[in-house]
Protein backbone atom coordinates (compact mmCIF):
# COMPACT_ATOMS: atom_id res chain seq x y z
CA UNK A 1 0.00 0.00 0.00
CA UNK A 2 1.41 3.31 -1.52
CA UNK A 3 -0.82 5.69 0.31
CA UNK A 4 -4.27 5.46 1.57
CA UNK A 5 -6.09 9.19 -0.50
CA UNK A 6 -9.74 8.12 -0.49
CA UNK A 7 -12.15 4.90 -0.13
CA UNK A 8 -13.88 5.89 -3.74
CA UNK A 9 -10.57 4.10 -5.06
CA UNK A 10 -9.89 1.69 -2.04
CA UNK A 11 -10.52 -1.65 -3.56
CA UNK A 12 -12.53 -4.34 -1.10
CA UNK A 13 -9.78 -6.44 -0.95
CA UNK A 14 -7.80 -3.13 0.56
CA UNK A 15 -10.48 -2.40 3.03
CA UNK A 16 -10.78 -6.17 4.37
CA UNK A 17 -7.07 -6.18 4.62
CA UNK A 18 -7.27 -2.43 6.27
CA UNK A 19 -9.71 -3.83 8.80
CA UNK A 20 -8.49 -7.28 9.50
CA UNK A 21 -4.98 -6.10 10.26
CA UNK A 22 -6.77 -3.13 12.78
CA UNK A 23 -8.72 -6.14 14.18
CA UNK A 24 -4.64 -7.44 14.68
CA UNK A 25 -3.97 -3.91 16.59
CA UNK A 26 -6.91 -3.80 18.52
CA UNK A 27 -6.14 -7.00 20.09
CA UNK A 28 -2.12 -5.64 21.14
CA UNK A 29 -3.99 -2.24 22.74
CA UNK A 30 -5.35 -4.96 25.89
CA UNK A 31 -2.09 -6.28 26.45
CA UNK A 32 -0.31 -4.23 29.61
CA UNK A 33 2.80 -3.30 27.24
CA UNK A 34 0.72 -1.91 24.34
CA UNK A 35 3.88 -0.29 22.74
CA UNK A 36 4.84 -2.48 19.15
CA UNK A 37 8.64 -2.42 17.51
CA UNK A 38 7.24 -2.44 14.37
CA UNK A 39 7.86 0.92 13.08
CA UNK A 40 10.76 1.16 14.67
CA UNK A 41 13.07 4.28 12.98
CA UNK A 42 10.54 5.71 11.20
CA UNK A 43 9.49 9.03 11.05
CA UNK A 44 5.85 9.75 11.04
CA UNK A 45 4.70 13.75 10.61
CA UNK A 46 1.42 15.08 10.97
CA UNK A 47 0.82 18.18 8.56
CA UNK A 48 -2.42 19.67 9.68
CA UNK A 49 -3.47 22.82 7.93
CA UNK A 50 -6.71 22.69 9.77
CA UNK A 51 -7.16 22.69 13.20
CA UNK A 52 -7.82 19.58 14.77
CA UNK A 53 -7.76 17.46 18.18
CA UNK A 54 -8.96 13.74 18.11
CA UNK A 55 -7.56 13.26 14.67
CA UNK A 56 -4.15 14.36 15.45
CA UNK A 57 -3.94 12.98 18.46
CA UNK A 58 -5.42 9.63 17.31
CA UNK A 59 -2.96 9.31 14.72
CA UNK A 60 0.09 10.32 17.16
CA UNK A 61 -0.63 7.45 19.47
CA UNK A 62 -1.38 5.30 16.49
CA UNK A 63 2.75 6.28 15.04
CA UNK A 64 3.94 5.67 19.15
CA UNK A 65 2.74 3.15 19.99
CA UNK A 66 4.04 1.91 16.55
CA UNK A 67 7.83 3.12 17.83
CA UNK A 68 7.82 5.46 15.11
CA UNK A 69 9.08 9.10 15.72
CA UNK A 70 5.97 11.23 15.50
CA UNK A 71 6.77 15.16 14.36
CA UNK A 72 4.02 17.43 14.91
CA UNK A 73 3.26 20.03 12.28
CA UNK A 74 0.86 22.96 12.86
CA UNK A 75 0.28 25.40 9.86
CA UNK A 76 -0.49 28.33 12.62
CA UNK A 77 2.39 30.05 13.61
CA UNK A 78 4.91 28.19 11.34
CA UNK A 79 6.49 29.15 7.83
CA UNK A 80 2.88 28.31 6.18
CA UNK A 81 0.96 31.10 7.87
CA UNK A 82 4.11 33.52 6.49
CA UNK A 83 3.52 32.18 2.90
CA UNK A 84 4.78 29.04 1.97
CA UNK A 85 3.56 26.91 -0.41
CA UNK A 86 2.90 23.45 0.38
CA UNK A 87 5.48 22.02 -2.54
CA UNK A 88 8.04 23.87 -0.03
CA UNK A 89 6.97 22.48 3.19
CA UNK A 90 6.87 19.53 1.16
CA UNK A 91 10.07 19.78 0.17
CA UNK A 92 11.59 20.84 3.97
CA UNK A 93 9.83 17.36 5.12
CA UNK A 94 11.45 15.35 2.96
CA UNK A 95 15.09 16.95 3.87
CA UNK A 96 14.44 15.73 6.93
CA UNK A 97 13.48 12.37 6.26
CA UNK A 98 9.65 11.62 6.54
CA UNK A 99 8.54 8.39 6.01
CA UNK A 100 5.05 9.01 6.34
CA UNK A 101 2.90 12.14 5.96
CA UNK A 102 -0.51 12.49 7.51
CA UNK A 103 -2.13 15.54 5.98
CA UNK A 104 -5.48 17.51 7.49
CA UNK A 105 -5.73 20.50 4.64
CA UNK A 106 -8.74 23.11 3.89
CA UNK A 107 -8.39 22.27 0.24
CA UNK A 108 -10.30 19.13 -1.39
CA UNK A 109 -7.47 17.10 -3.48
CA UNK A 110 -4.71 18.49 -1.43
CA UNK A 111 -2.97 15.36 -0.12
CA UNK A 112 -3.13 13.80 -3.57
CA UNK A 113 -1.28 16.88 -4.82
CA UNK A 114 1.24 15.90 -2.08
CA UNK A 115 0.85 12.25 -3.21
CA UNK A 116 1.56 12.13 -6.98
CA UNK A 117 3.57 15.72 -7.39
CA UNK A 118 7.36 13.97 -6.99
CA UNK A 119 7.81 16.59 -3.88
CA UNK A 120 8.71 13.90 -1.49
CA UNK A 121 8.64 10.06 -1.64
CA UNK A 122 7.23 9.66 1.76
CA UNK A 123 3.61 7.19 1.79
CA UNK A 124 0.66 9.66 1.82
CA UNK A 125 -2.36 9.47 4.55
CA UNK A 126 -5.04 11.61 4.08
CA UNK A 127 -6.49 12.92 7.64
CA UNK A 128 -9.43 15.31 6.04
CA UNK A 129 -9.32 17.23 2.92
CA UNK A 130 -11.92 19.99 2.33
CA UNK A 131 -15.13 18.67 2.00
CA UNK A 132 -13.79 15.62 -0.29
CA UNK A 133 -12.51 12.72 2.27
CA UNK A 134 -11.67 11.28 5.28
CA UNK A 135 -10.95 8.00 4.62
CA UNK A 136 -9.35 6.89 8.27
CA UNK A 137 -12.49 7.77 9.83
CA UNK A 138 -15.09 5.80 7.29
CA UNK A 139 -12.77 3.15 8.54
CA UNK A 140 -13.05 3.19 12.02
CA UNK A 141 -16.83 3.49 11.25
CA UNK A 142 -16.76 -0.05 8.80
CA UNK A 143 -14.56 -1.21 11.65
CA UNK A 144 -17.19 -0.09 14.53
CA UNK A 145 -19.94 -1.08 12.76
CA UNK A 146 -18.54 -4.91 12.36
CA UNK A 147 -17.44 -5.31 15.54
CA UNK A 148 -20.66 -4.46 16.91
CA UNK A 149 -22.78 -6.56 14.33
CA UNK A 150 -20.53 -10.01 14.66
CA UNK A 151 -18.64 -9.18 17.65
CA UNK A 152 -15.47 -11.38 18.67
CA UNK A 153 -13.19 -11.76 15.89
CA UNK A 154 -15.10 -10.42 12.64
CA UNK A 155 -11.74 -11.13 9.67
CA UNK A 156 -12.59 -11.35 6.92
CA UNK A 157 -16.65 -10.11 7.01
CA UNK A 158 -17.70 -7.65 4.97
CA UNK A 159 -21.09 -5.78 5.81
CA UNK A 160 -23.40 -7.00 3.53
CA UNK A 161 -27.07 -6.56 4.26
CA UNK A 162 -26.46 -3.84 6.81
CA UNK A 163 -28.67 -0.69 6.91
CA UNK A 164 -26.77 2.42 7.76
CA UNK A 165 -28.25 6.05 7.65
CA UNK A 166 -26.00 8.98 7.62
CA UNK A 167 -28.11 12.29 9.17
CA UNK A 168 -26.80 15.93 9.20
CA UNK A 169 -24.50 17.73 7.11
CA UNK A 170 -23.98 15.80 3.98
CA UNK A 171 -23.30 18.89 2.09
CA UNK A 172 -19.90 19.93 3.73
CA UNK A 173 -19.11 16.75 5.56
CA UNK A 174 -15.86 14.45 3.88
CA UNK A 175 -16.99 11.77 6.29
CA UNK A 176 -20.03 11.32 4.63
CA UNK A 177 -18.36 11.20 1.48
CA UNK A 178 -15.84 8.68 2.58
CA UNK A 179 -18.55 6.63 4.53
CA UNK A 180 -20.79 6.24 1.42
CA UNK A 181 -18.01 4.84 -0.91
CA UNK A 182 -16.70 2.76 1.60
CA UNK A 183 -19.66 0.64 3.19
CA UNK A 184 -20.82 0.60 -0.27
CA UNK A 185 -17.70 -1.09 -1.56
CA UNK A 186 -17.95 -3.42 1.67
CA UNK A 187 -22.06 -4.25 0.52
CA UNK A 188 -23.85 -2.36 2.86
CA UNK A 189 -26.77 -0.25 2.21
CA UNK A 190 -26.91 3.51 2.35
CA UNK A 191 -29.48 6.05 3.40
CA UNK A 192 -28.60 10.28 3.49
CA UNK A 193 -30.96 12.43 5.76
CA UNK A 194 -30.93 16.00 5.59
CA UNK A 195 -32.53 19.15 4.63
CA UNK A 196 -32.91 19.63 0.84
CA UNK A 197 -30.26 22.71 1.39
CA UNK A 198 -27.93 20.26 2.87
CA UNK A 199 -27.89 18.04 0.30
CA UNK A 200 -25.08 18.80 -2.54
CA UNK A 201 -26.50 19.20 -5.67
CA UNK A 202 -25.96 16.41 -7.63
CA UNK A 203 -25.99 12.91 -5.80
CA UNK A 204 -27.49 11.11 -8.82
CA UNK A 205 -23.77 8.95 -8.78
CA UNK A 206 -23.62 8.29 -5.12
CA UNK A 207 -24.36 4.89 -4.13
CA UNK A 208 -27.11 5.85 -1.49
CA UNK A 209 -30.65 7.00 -1.08
CA UNK A 210 -31.40 10.30 -0.19
CA UNK A 211 -34.41 10.95 2.20
CA UNK A 212 -35.43 14.27 3.85
CA UNK A 213 -37.10 13.02 6.91
CA UNK A 214 -35.61 10.85 9.61
CA UNK A 215 -38.94 9.53 11.60
CA UNK A 216 -39.16 7.86 7.81
CA UNK A 217 -35.53 6.67 7.92
CA UNK A 218 -35.62 5.61 11.23
CA UNK A 219 -38.94 3.62 10.77
CA UNK A 220 -37.18 1.98 8.32
CA UNK A 221 -35.15 -0.20 10.85
CA UNK A 222 -31.26 0.91 10.20
CA UNK A 223 -28.28 -1.19 11.49
CA UNK A 224 -26.56 2.25 12.21
CA UNK A 225 -27.66 5.60 12.53
CA UNK A 226 -24.87 7.80 12.00
CA UNK A 227 -25.76 11.56 13.05
CA UNK A 228 -23.47 14.24 11.71
CA UNK A 229 -22.12 17.59 13.17
CA UNK A 230 -23.15 20.76 11.69
CA UNK A 231 -20.39 22.55 10.32
CA UNK A 232 -21.48 26.03 11.20
CA UNK A 233 -17.63 27.06 10.65
CA UNK A 234 -18.13 26.18 7.05
CA UNK A 235 -21.35 27.67 6.34
CA UNK A 236 -21.84 31.15 4.47
CA UNK A 237 -25.79 31.30 4.35
CA UNK A 238 -28.54 30.24 6.36
CA UNK A 239 -29.25 26.60 5.49
CA UNK A 240 -31.91 25.74 8.04
CA UNK A 241 -34.11 28.28 9.82
CA UNK A 242 -32.72 27.88 13.20
CA UNK A 243 -30.69 25.39 15.30
CA UNK A 244 -34.16 24.68 17.40
CA UNK A 245 -36.11 24.08 14.15
CA UNK A 246 -33.08 22.07 12.97
CA UNK A 247 -32.98 19.71 16.49
CA UNK A 248 -36.86 19.41 15.95
CA UNK A 249 -36.82 17.90 12.77
CA UNK A 250 -33.35 16.26 12.00
CA UNK A 251 -32.27 15.27 15.49
CA UNK A 252 -31.51 12.59 17.46
CA UNK A 253 -33.45 12.98 21.26
CA UNK A 254 -34.85 10.63 23.51
CA UNK A 255 -37.96 9.70 21.45
CA UNK A 256 -36.44 8.84 18.46
CA UNK A 257 -33.54 7.04 20.14
CA UNK A 258 -36.84 4.84 21.86
CA UNK A 259 -37.83 4.43 18.54
CA UNK A 260 -34.92 2.10 17.02
CA UNK A 261 -34.67 -1.26 16.48
CA UNK A 262 -33.67 -3.08 19.66
CA UNK A 263 -29.91 -3.69 17.97
CA UNK A 264 -29.49 -0.28 15.95
CA UNK A 265 -26.17 1.85 17.27
CA UNK A 266 -26.02 5.22 17.29
CA UNK A 267 -22.42 6.80 15.93
CA UNK A 268 -20.94 10.11 15.37
CA UNK A 269 -17.78 11.40 14.26
CA UNK A 270 -17.24 13.82 16.80
CA UNK A 271 -16.92 16.60 18.28
CA UNK A 272 -20.86 16.77 19.18
CA UNK A 273 -22.92 19.50 19.00
CA UNK A 274 -25.06 18.14 21.69
CA UNK A 275 -28.72 19.33 21.94
CA UNK A 276 -28.43 20.33 18.31
CA UNK A 277 -27.66 17.00 16.43
CA UNK A 278 -27.66 14.82 19.41
CA UNK A 279 -29.24 15.09 22.42
CA UNK A 280 -27.03 13.74 26.03
CA UNK A 281 -29.62 10.92 26.13
CA UNK A 282 -28.62 9.32 22.81
CA UNK A 283 -24.91 10.31 23.03
CA UNK A 284 -24.66 8.72 26.42
CA UNK A 285 -26.65 5.64 25.97
CA UNK A 286 -26.26 2.11 25.57
CA UNK A 287 -26.34 2.53 21.89
CA UNK A 288 -23.60 4.87 21.31
CA UNK A 289 -20.35 3.54 20.21
CA UNK A 290 -18.63 7.13 19.92
CA UNK A 291 -16.12 6.14 22.34
CA UNK A 292 -15.65 2.89 20.61
CA UNK A 293 -15.05 5.11 17.50
CA UNK A 294 -12.63 6.84 19.26
CA UNK A 295 -11.03 3.57 20.47
CA UNK A 296 -10.87 1.92 17.20
CA UNK A 297 -9.62 5.12 15.37
CA UNK A 298 -6.34 4.18 17.00
CA UNK A 299 -6.24 0.85 16.01
CA UNK A 300 -7.44 1.63 12.36
CA UNK A 301 -4.63 4.22 11.73
CA UNK A 302 -1.96 2.01 13.27
CA UNK A 303 -3.37 -0.91 10.51
CA UNK A 304 -2.62 1.93 8.32
CA UNK A 305 0.86 3.17 9.08
CA UNK A 306 1.68 -0.39 9.30
CA UNK A 307 0.65 -1.29 5.93
CA UNK A 308 2.27 1.99 4.50
CA UNK A 309 5.42 1.72 6.63
CA UNK A 310 6.27 -2.43 7.20
CA UNK A 311 3.89 -4.32 5.45
CA UNK A 312 5.85 -4.70 2.76
CA UNK A 313 8.98 -6.40 4.89
CA UNK A 314 7.08 -8.10 7.80
CA UNK A 315 4.91 -11.27 6.23
CA UNK A 316 2.81 -10.75 9.28
CA UNK A 317 0.84 -8.46 11.87
CA UNK A 318 2.48 -7.94 15.27
CA UNK A 319 -0.36 -10.02 17.08
CA UNK A 320 -0.34 -13.24 15.07
CA UNK A 321 1.82 -16.07 15.30
CA UNK A 322 1.22 -17.71 11.74
CA UNK A 323 1.98 -16.98 8.57
CA UNK A 324 -0.84 -14.78 6.41
CA UNK A 325 -0.90 -13.43 2.72
CA UNK A 326 0.94 -10.47 2.62
CA UNK A 327 -0.37 -9.68 -0.94
CA UNK A 328 -3.21 -7.15 -0.06
CA UNK A 329 -0.78 -5.27 1.72
CA UNK A 330 1.82 -4.84 -1.02
CA UNK A 331 -0.41 -5.34 -4.21
CA UNK A 332 -3.68 -3.20 -5.60
CA UNK A 333 -2.40 0.07 -4.21
CA UNK A 334 -5.14 2.22 -2.84
CA UNK A 335 -4.02 5.54 -4.59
Amino acid sequence: MRHLLDTKSLARRDALRILDVAEDMADTQRREVKKLPTLRGKTVVNLFFEDSTRTRISFEAAAKRLSADVINFSAKGSSVSKGESLQDTAQTLQAMGADAVVIRHGASGAPRTLATSGWISAGVVNAGDGTHEHPTQALLDAFTIRKRRFGGDSRGRDLAGAKVTIVGDILHSRVARSNVWLLETLGAEVTLVAPPTLVPQDVSAWPARVLYDLDEAIADGPDALMMLRIQLERMTAAYFPTEREYSRRWGLDALRLAALAPDSIVMHPGPMNRGLEISAEAADSPRSTVLEQVANGVSVRMAALYLLLAGADEATPPSQDSPTDKTDATEGSTR
